[in-house]
């Protein structure tokens, strides 16, 4: 299922020669090389299936990543956004969680604070569900505009949400009339394959209101090559950031670079930018050089397919011991996870706090959904944690619940 790409030297790894893939999409750098690919994966982690059968017959397709040494980009080649084809039971929200509630109040307490975010106006660009917006509205008294395909009008009941304006379309130039003294993204860009032009797509929108603050936010890439985390590689993320190539589209898109900072664990990269009529050159300390940056890409080569094997050779072996094993968290990292290994068969149940995806199924894989109240009666030996970040609170969960097993983090 998985192919790798494994040689001493970057100039020796594959040549994409495809001329419509040929091209970075940050910097419309001729030349990429592929150093990882993972085949017949489903091309959206978080659908929500209400069959065994139709998560096993969901569409798949190849993840070919590519490394750009002109600018540090990683994208995967093999994307085709034609399939892309997202609707309301697309489900990530995040907010099911203590853990990531707590890390989005005080960023939007910190981004109101810094730029005195009151009684003003934000535009969110694929806001989700509407949770982040909302908050930066109620905490600052602000007027907000959220556009995503996939927000959904019942998921927020507070008064707020009467007076917030959301949008179910995809984001262009077409929403230019709605001015903002916060433009904010999070965990959006890296679904989106032309970069370059979306960003550039933002700055023309912005136009002369220079006083206008864009924030996104990212996974950091650097972390998952650096920890061979290949449980964050998935279909819809097809392009992947690290804090210098993030810094350096901005740049090059108009842009100069307020802050640059990593959170949550390290798994995020946070940008703050604004625009500017002249090509700012400043670089911000936590980049990273591309050759820097090609090291990492090395190292998770030479690395990736040994740690694949440890974890076949322990699932396999939980397995022929009889020992029960579930999986909390049915998210993206949770399908990148199992369908990288190869090792569906050795798990049988996935558990989640998110109740819209109780009773349904894991794209690809067909592994069914369940409450955490579920393993007050299945008893699991072990429970794989997708989210290190997470181990606290469901340690936590599991002893109210009076289960007592072994925890280990993907």
């Amino acid at each position: 299922m998985v192919n790798l790409i494994n040689t001493s030297k970057m100039s020796d790894l594959t040549k994409i020669k495809n001329r419509n893939k040929n091209r970075c999409p940050n910097c419309d750098n001729k030349q990429l090389t592929k150093f990882y690919e993972v085949k017949k994966v489903p091309v959206q982690s978080c659908a929500v299936l209400s069959s065994r059968t139709a998560a096993l017959n969901f569409p798949r397709r190849d993840i070919t990543l590519a490394f750009c040494n002109k600018c540090g980009f990683i994208t995967n080649t093999a994307y085709d956004p034609n399939i892309q084809t997202f609707s309301a039971s697309y489900e990530d929200q995040q907010g099911f969680s203590s853990t990531f509630n707590a890390f989005a109040v005080n960023l939007a307490h910190n981004l109101i604070k810094k730029y005195d975010l009151y009684k003003k106006d934000i535009v969110e660009i694929g806001c989700g569900k509407g949770d982040f917006l909302l908050k930066l509205c109620e905490l600052g008294n602000n007027r907000g505009v959220g556009i995503d395909p996939l927000y959904i009008n019942s998921r927020n009941k507070t008064e707020k949400a009467k007076s917030v304006v959301f949008i179910k379309d995809l984001y262009s130039e077409r929403y230019s009339n709605y001015h903002s003294d916060l433009l904010c993204c999070r965990h959006t860009l890296e679904h989106i394959n032309t970069s370059f032009e979306f960003i550039k797509t933002i700055r023309r929108s912005i136009g002369s209101n220079l006083d206008t603050i864009v924030f996104f936010e990212v996974p950091d890439t650097i972390r998952i090559l650096r920890e061979l985390s290949f449980c964050d590689i998935y279909y819809e993320h097809c392009s992947y950031f690290s804090p210098g190539s993030l810094a350096r589209l901005f740049r090059s898109c108009s842009f100069s670079i307020i802050d640059l900072v990593k959170a949550y664990d390290d798994q995020y990269i946070l940008i703050e930018a604004k625009p500017e009529t002249m090509t700012d050159k400043t670089m911000h300390k936590l980049e990273e050089n591309v050759e820097q940056l090609a090291a990492d890409v090395k190292y998770f080569s030479h690395n990736i397919k040994n740690k694949l094997n440890q974890w076949k050779k322990y699932l396999m072996q939980i397995d022929a011991d009889g020992k029960r094993v579930v999986i909390w968290g049915a998210g993206s990292k949770c399908v990148g996870f199992l369908t990288s290994i190869g090792c569906e068969n050795q798990i049988d149940y996935v558990v989640d706090i998110n109740q819209f995806l109780h009773g349904k199924f894991i794209p690809g894989v067909g592994k069914e959904i369940k409450e955490p109240d579920f393993l007050r009666e299945y008893m699991p030996d072990t429970v794989i944690i997708m989210n290190p970040i997470y181990r606290n609170e469901i340690k936590q969960m599991l002893d109210n619940m009076g289960v007592p097993t072994e925890l280990i983090s993907a």
